[in-house]
């Protein structure tokens, strides 16, 4: 059984059980997202999180897409982090 694509409703909670070797909350660490440790912003979905931190959600949805292929690039994790209005 394959698992379905990171979608932007994809929750945090989900994302962590995803990756039980910590691929996501690294990603999260590197984002500077406490979301693996938030309880209030633990079962939020993927793009409301890049939202609440100002970031842009498809970069962000890239980047955590990019983890089943060994990823995220440096490039990829640069988008994500970079800060948007």
């Amino acid at each position: 059984m394959t698992e379905a694509e990171i979608r932007g409703s994809t929750t945090i909670v989900e994302l962590l059980k995803r990756y039980p070797d910590g691929r996501a909350a690294r990603l999260m660490s590197d984002l500077n997202w406490a979301c693996a440790h938030c309880g209030g912003a633990f079962h939020e979905p993927l793009t409301m999180a890049a939202k609440r931190h100002a970031r842009d959600p498809m970069a962000v949805l890239h980047a955590f897409r990019a983890l089943e292929q060994g990823g995220p690039s440096p490039d990829q994790v640069e988008a994500a982090r970079r800060m948007v209005e």
